[in-house]
């Protein structure tokens, strides 16, 4: 068995995110869970996640800030990130890609391939 995926998963929409925790629930994945940017801010200083998973469309701060603060706190400078949007022109993916993302997950997703999608995006980084 292989070691768990520590995901800092950050969706302000509470179906969206029971539907993705239950999705990721098991052996493959630990969410640390969080409904804003502000509580991802918190929660990532004390947990070292291997992935942040971003809404980008939030009330309080979007995915793209959130991303950014992150990326201030040391031990977060480069754990791979990817956002989950509806937003999914080749211009907008281009965007949050140059912001650091290694890769978007389009809303509404598909349950059943959810994991699957994030290992292959994991994978195609070589993490």
């Amino acid at each position: 068995m292989s070691t768990p995926i520590t995901v800092l998963y950050v969706e302000d929409d509470e179906d969206i995110r029971d539907v993705a925790e239950m999705a990721l629930e098991g052996d493959d994945f630990v969410l640390l869970t969080c409904d804003c940017g502000n509580q991802a801010l918190e929660k990532a200083a004390l947990a070292s996640p291997d992935l942040l998973l971003l809404d980008v469309m939030m009330p309080d701060m979007d995915g793209p800030t959130t991303l950014a603060n992150l990326r201030k706190i040391p031990h977060l400078e480069s754990t791979p990130a990817i956002f989950m949007t509806a937003k999914v022109h080749p211009s907008e993916v281009k965007a949050y890609k140059d912001c650091g993302a290694i890769g978007v997950i389009s809303k509404p997703f598909d349950p059943m391939s959810l994991a699957d999608e994030i290992k292959n995006l994991m994978t195609g980084r070589g993490l």
